[in-house]
């Protein structure tokens, strides 16, 4: 495993962690971004523990450049951050998984086991951040037609034609569908719509 965080302290921390977990070693840690991509790509790690925010390169650049050159690598984002937004994009990123720092030693290290393990973790503390912020994303019965329909490929036009509706109330309930799930593209809509709940990709997609 490699460790990379900007503070000797949570590096110190994650490392007593990680020795408690059998047949796990720590081979290396990072203390900023651009060295956290260089020793993953150096040692190739079962798991990179990434801090969210380190100098040189911050967790999105680093994510990016360390799935490019160690696809086999799983990723664990450690942030002190707790907005919604931070959270949900980590997770539309599709980190194996996502920690914040004030989680406690024995759900850090669930947390790696889980991920080493192969699946994927998000804490509790991070759930319970994005379930409460959904009550501010509720959608209306023609939003969700609409986003069912934008989840089938169906242009503006379709949409309008299916639901008897002008194009241009079809790009307004598309405007505010992006402004309530707080993305900026179709993928981004259709990526938080599926994790929320709001389609069915066995279904819609």
């Amino acid at each position: 495993m490699v460790v990379a965080d900007d503070h000797a302290l949570i590096r110190q921390a994650s490392t007593e962690i990680i020795s408690r977990i059998p047949n796990t070693t720590v081979v290396a840690e990072a203390e900023d971004g651009l060295d956290a991509i260089t020793k993953a790509r150096t040692f190739q790690p079962d798991l990179l523990v990434l801090d969210e925010a380190m100098p040189l390169a911050k967790g999105f650049e680093v994510l990016a450049e360390v799935r490019r050159w160690c696809p086999n690598t799983r990723i664990v984002m450690l942030t002190g951050l707790t907005s919604h937004n931070l959270l949900a994009d980590y997770l539309d990123q599709d980190v194996d998984g996502l920690l914040l720092k004030s989680c406690s030693a024995d759900e850090i290290r669930r947390c790696f086991e889980i991920v080493l393990a192969g699946h994927k973790y998000a804490a509790e503390e991070v759930r319970r951040i994005l379930r409460e912020n959904l009550g501010s994303r509720s959608l209306t019965a023609r939003e969700g037609e609409v986003l069912s329909l934008v989840a089938t490929g169906a242009s503006n036009v379709e949409i309008a034609d299916r639901l008897g509706i002008s194009v241009k109330t079809v790009e307004k309930h598309r405007a505010s569908l992006m402004a309530k799930l707080e993305v900026n593209s179709v993928a981004q809509l259709l990526a938080v719509a599926l994790r929320e709940g709001y389609l069915d990709a066995h279904k819609q997609l």
